[in-house]
């Protein structure tokens, strides 16, 4: 038999049922619409342009507004009520003309005529605790809307505005052209909430003990709205749940509280000498030479003393920012400070924490050094943090601004906590502080896109809290080898991906309207970036494109399309369908073993052999004749004999088509298989199989996805094996979020593996 001869015959039995599987009569049949799980993502994506390129990077006309702000506020402790007078400058780097400005006025949402509580559907309940009664049906509700006192230009003229629940339009005394800057001033008061009972981003927690609050304040002035190139005004109401999307500017504010309060926030506290005692300043200068153990500023001593006496005085504290897109504070008379540097490339950065008695001694053994922690992780997977600073505030919620984030996590009256506590605060203050990078450094917009900032801030927690479990190992409880992980790993996901379809929604929908918010912005984003990293793509290239959106877009507004575009550019890996299936489907992943035959070869032609013979011509005694175990062709061939015993071997077809030295080479393999996979879920998936030989060896295989590509249905593979194959499992390791793993066997267990047993545990 000719060299061409034998390969001739491999190849028909290799691919012969991929082209049964694909090859159908064109006869009565119409053309179909494309949509093939490849299908590039032409259609979904806006046409590249001067503004954001193909690549996924800003384009040579990018550009993006800046507002500045100059602000005066005050708190008043006694009524719980901040005053505030802020001049805007706002520049035009746009090509556009404006005829107007949007301003964000997000603490309308507390308003007493606010609409955000007629958009929740509600049941009657027979029977509540009294607490719950009493708010539904008997309290006012709660009035913490601006107060808008005037809006004027510089010069003192009133312009003409108008409010629309969270939005005020503010209309310019003339056309706002490309280059030109306008300023304005608003003057506005609101009522602070209590966070705790009210609920809310920021507010104050008050503690009737000794009759003190602890203020965590955000949202709390009227902020400039976004207009960019692709959409123009971002002015889409807040209803309570998506976040925001705002322009970079430069901060300059001047806070005025009791003078008996501690207070830090967003930017560079610029009259240090005027507002720290002289033993506050030893401290200070000690704790940016401490890389290892936090520095107490203020001590739980001092912070007690402190809040069982009030000051009539008030105290202006001085916070100056550069290039922040938003800007927060916490102040309180309550509070312990503590400090240490952290080396961040070439420089020290400031990690702090702001706590009260309350969270000892959980936060200080363990706050400061977990921002630090989480400085080092986010700078590795993304860029160098830029800012000086970043601070964790101990509050009874979780939520993020530039340089200062608050944190839940609080341990009993006698300082008792458990490592579900501490694993929980440290997990709230890891994901926080990292938002820093995810949006307030890259500048998603929050209000369309919950994804891009919770989504991509979630995944890159999953990594830090690896790390932590690296750097801080005496942080972990005995019998822990690692960081517990409540997103990220795949089949953390299997239950939401694997659920009621009625009440899931594609990740690439607007926060307000999702089912499970939770899994949706934070938990699927998470672990499909997992898998994309250690599954799909591998590290290294993940990594790198990865830091490559992150430092394109650091400091700017990229969108969806800008990551999905910069991962694939500088990956040279196609990810279109994993976008598509991933991001703008609700499809899940099940892939099965659904039939394993098992061929010897055989020297008795058989009837398949001689059609093959007849048609290219050639000797059916001199044939490769492979057949099926317990088939008719193979009870003939293997009468009164093993199969192994009455099979030739390749080298004895082989002989007279390659020389001696090339027979020392070939294989001997004394088992073919022919493999098929299913794929009953709707997502493609790279299938990872585990061959298990009889020896007791095994072998591991991944086939890439595109395997799928020409049937989304079945795909068949075909094996040559000098050893026998005993068993076969697809995703040993559990790393593609399966939602069936019943299917994912050969021979077929009968009795559910560990990942069934996960699954019946978290079920409901």
């Amino acid at each position: 038999m000719t060299k061409i001869a034998y390969y001739i015959i491999i190849v028909f039995f290799v691919s012969a049922t991929g082209i049964a599987q694909n090859t159908q009569s064109a006869e009565g049949k119409q053309g179909h619409v494309n949509n093939n799980k490849f299908k590039q993502l032409y259609d979904e994506f806006a046409t590249p342009n001067m503004f954001r390129t193909g690549s996924g990077a800003p384009g040579p006309e990018y550009y993006q507004q800046q507002a500045d702000y100059k602000m005066d506020l005050e708190i008043d402790d006694v009524n719980a009520r901040l005053s505030g007078f802020e001049t805007i400058t706002y520049t035009n780097n746009s090509p556009d003309d404006l005829k107007y400005l949007w301003v964000q006025l997000d603490q309308n949402m507390r308003a007493k005529d606010s609409k955000t509580p007629l958009i929740q559907g509600s049941g009657f309940r027979e029977a509540t605790t009294a607490s719950r009664f009493t708010k539904a049906y008997l309290d006012e509700p709660f009035d913490g809307g601006f107060n808008i006192e005037s809006v004027t230009h510089v010069n003192g003229d009133a312009l003409e505005h108008m409010i629309y629940r969270t939005m005020m339009r503010v209309e310019l005394p003339k056309i706002l052209k490309s280059g030109e800057q306008f300023s304005f001033s608003i003057k506005w008061w609101y009522n602070i909430n209590d966070h705790v009972k009210d609920g809310g981003r920021s507010g104050y927690e008050y503690f009737e003990e000794n009759d003190n609050r602890i203020y965590v304040m955000a949202q709390f002035y009227p902020r400039m709205a976004v207009y960019n190139d692709v959409e123009g005004w971002q002015n889409s109401q807040f209803w309570g749940r998506d976040e925001f999307a705002l322009p970079f500017g430069n901060f300059d504010v001047n806070i005025t509280v009791p003078a008996d309060h501690i207070l830090d926030g967003t930017g560079v506290l610029v009259n240090r000498k005027e507002v720290f005692t002289k033993d506050m300043m030893k401290r200070f200068e000690k704790a940016k030479k401490s890389y290892k153990e936090p520095v107490l500023i203020v001590t739980q001593a001092e912070a007690e003393a402190t809040e069982k006496t009030k000051s009539n005085k008030k105290k202006t504290w001085k916070l100056s920012a550069k290039n922040v897109r938003d800007f927060g504070f916490a102040t309180s008379r309550k509070f312990i400070w503590d400090m240490m540097a952290v080396k961040i490339g070439n420089k020290d950065v400031m990690a702090v924490s702001l706590y009260s008695k309350e969270g000892n001694p959980l936060w200080g053994d363990w706050s400061t050094k977990t921002v630090a922690s989480t400085l080092r992780s986010y700078s590795r997977m993304t860029f160098d943090y830029p800012y000086h600073k970043a601070i964790s505030v101990h509050a009874p919620m979780g939520m993020e601004y530039p340089m200062i984030c608050y944190n839940f996590g609080r341990p009993d009256k006698d300082g008792n906590y458990s490592d579900r506590i501490r694993y929980g605060m440290m997990g709230v203050i890891i994901h926080e502080v990292g938002h820093n990078f995810f949006p307030m450094i890259v500048n998603s917009d929050e209000r369309q896109w919950t994804w891009m900032d919770e989504g991509l801030n979630t995944f890159v927690q999953y990594v830090a809290q690896q790390d932590f479990s690296e750097w801080y190992p005496d942080a972990l409880a005995p019998g822990d080898t690692e960081f517990p992980h409540r997103r990220g790993p795949a089949a953390k996901i299997v239950p939401y991906m694997g659920g009621n379809q009625d009440f899931i929604a594609p990740i690439m929908t607007k926060g307000l309207n999702t089912y499970q918010f939770g899994n949706n912005a934070y938990g699927k984003p998470a672990t499909a970036l997992n898998i994309l990293r250690e599954t799909v793509m591998g590290r290294d290239l993940f990594d790198y494109a990865f830091r490559e959106y992150a430092q394109r877009w650091m400091f700017k507004h990229p969108t969806p399309e800008d990551f999905f575009r910069t991962m694939e550019d500088a990956s040279s890996f196609d990810l279109d369908w994993y976008w598509r299936g991933w991001f703008y489907t609700t499809d899940w992943v099940d892939i099965a073993v659904k039939d394993v035959k098992k061929y010897y070869l055989s020297s008795k032609p058989n009837a398949y052999g001689k059609r093959i013979a007849n048609r290219f011509n050639l000797d059916p005694n001199k044939l490769v004749y492979i057949v099926e175990e317990g088939s008719e062709d193979f009870e003939e061939s293997m009468r009164d004999k093993s199969p192994l015993d009455g099979s030739p071997t390749l080298k004895e077809y082989l002989m007279d088509n390659f020389t001696p030295e090339q027979r020392k080479k070939i294989k001997d393999p004394k088992y073919f298989y022919s493999i098929t996979f299913a794929k009953p879920g709707g997502l493609v998936m790279p299938i990872i199989v585990e061959y298990t030989y009889a020896d007791g060896t095994k072998k591991r295989e991944k086939y890439p996805a595109q395997i799928w590509r020409l049937n989304d249905k079945e795909i068949s593979r075909t094996i040559a094996s000098e050893k026998e194959i005993v068993n076969i499992i697809i995703d040993p390791d559990l790393e593609t979020a399966d939602v069936d793993t019943s299917n994912n066997s050969w021979p077929k267990k009968t009795e559910g593996n560990n990942f069934d047993k996960f699954k019946e545990k978290v079920k409901g």
